[in-house]
């Protein structure tokens, strides 16, 4: 998989852009605040239907831009393909192209153009609350899994419905005669997302442990721990036991969830943990330690697309590597041999031998090769 050409027009900063890429390392060099983020964004963007740093489109139409469009050329699943994406101000809807055919939502994306992003955020995703390691999970299944998404979507749905039923309750107290049903379905839908996180946790636990083993020099070891709700020792049970767990659960939370007006039981209060040697690094990991487990999470993601896919996924990295030492600079070049990748950086040092330098300021690409 290569992302061979990548179009943008109003688009954050970009006014207008057309770069091309080689199918090995691209190099995107300049000044902080220039739009090399920006490009990465894009490329996310057109890679899973909605951007890693908002959920606000808005935000992604320049300023003074009446629409923002972003086009990519790339070889995928064996041949040519293009991915096209137009987004409005307000409350028009965008619109979505592949191969040239408009597409009705973003759920035919995935697997036509499959990133992996590890950006400096990523790095202290350790160490922040749970829902930021939601999003490391919903990100890489969403591509893996199009049925995730769409359980994904649907469980959202419910437990925004179900929110409003328990704070609006008491201004209209016949609510809660739906909030059986609403259960019911929280439940029936959630427990097909632990078994489509259990799984991929199981996975992701074993190889991020292997990349970490080597990364470390076999001096410590990682282990990886789904957690999600309480009364469910085997999230790899059959999915009927995890249905009625979930029901369970939800029943022994019902008075406190009144009392709250917050849905207390469910998938989306899910987390995992990392610990090296048995101690988790959420409250005593060392800056280098977390770091060191964060690139070995992100090697282990995008070895998992590559198995279920037979494609290397495109990697993005963000900014990351001066965020490094020099010895997980290089543990880190060794490892992206192969694939394409695009790098962000401020200097040139260290990488510009290893691929295609892009230059970027305000929005503009200055040079190529």
């Amino acid at each position: 998989m290569r992302l061979e050409q990548l179009r943008l027009r109003g688009f954050r900063n970009y006014e207008s852009l057309t770069a091309d890429f080689v199918p090995g390392v691209n190099l995107i060099v300049g000044d902080n605040a220039q739009g090399k983020t920006n490009l990465l964004e894009a490329i996310t963007y057109l890679s899973m239907g909605h951007s890693f740093r908002t959920r606000k489109e808005q935000e992604l139409i320049g300023m003074g831009a009446e629409f923002a469009e972003l086009e990519a050329k790339l070889f995928s699943q064996g041949r040519e393909q293009s991915i096209r994406a137009i987004l409005f101000p307000g409350r028009r809807s965008r619109q979505l192209y592949i191969g040239g055919v408009r597409q009705k939502t973003a759920a035919e994306l995935p697997g036509i153009l499959t990133t992996v992003l590890f950006c400096p955020e990523d790095l202290l995703t350790l160490k922040m609350g749970p829902s930021a390691r939601r999003r490391l999970l919903d990100n890489a299944l969403t591509q893996l899994r199009p049925g995730y998404e769409r359980a994904l979507t649907q469980y959202t749905r419910l437990h925004d419905h179900k929110s409003r039923i328990l704070k609006d309750r008491f201004q209209n107290p016949s609510l809660l005669e739906t909030l059986p049903d609403f259960n019911l379905r929280m439940a029936q839908v959630g427990a097909i997302l632990i078994a489509y996180r259990a799984r991929f946790m199981e996975r992701l636990a074993q190889l991020a442990a292997d990349f970490h083993q080597e990364f470390s020099g076999g001096k410590e070891h990682l282990t990886v721990t789904y957690q999600t709700v309480s009364n469910i020792p085997d999230p790899l049970a059959p999915q009927q036991e995890v249905l009625q767990k979930l029901l369970e659960h939800q029943h022994s939370h019902y008075r406190a969830e009144l009392e709250s007006c917050q849905c207390l039981s469910g998938p989306h209060r899910d987390d995992f943990d990392v610990l090296l040697d048995g101690v988790s690094l959420k409250g005593y990991g060392s800056q280098g330690q977390i770091r060191t487990a964060a690139i070995s999470l992100k090697l282990a993601e995008r070895e998992i697309f590559r198995r279920d896919t037979g494609e290397e996924p495109v990697l993005l990295l963000d900014d990351v590597l001066s965020e490094l030492d020099p010895a997980r600079q290089d543990f880190i070049l060794n490892r992206i041999a192969s694939g394409q990748v695009f790098i962000t950086c401020c200097e040139r040092s260290r990488v510009t031998e290893i691929g295609k330098v892009l230059t970027i300021e305000h929005g503009a690409l200055l040079e190529g090769a």
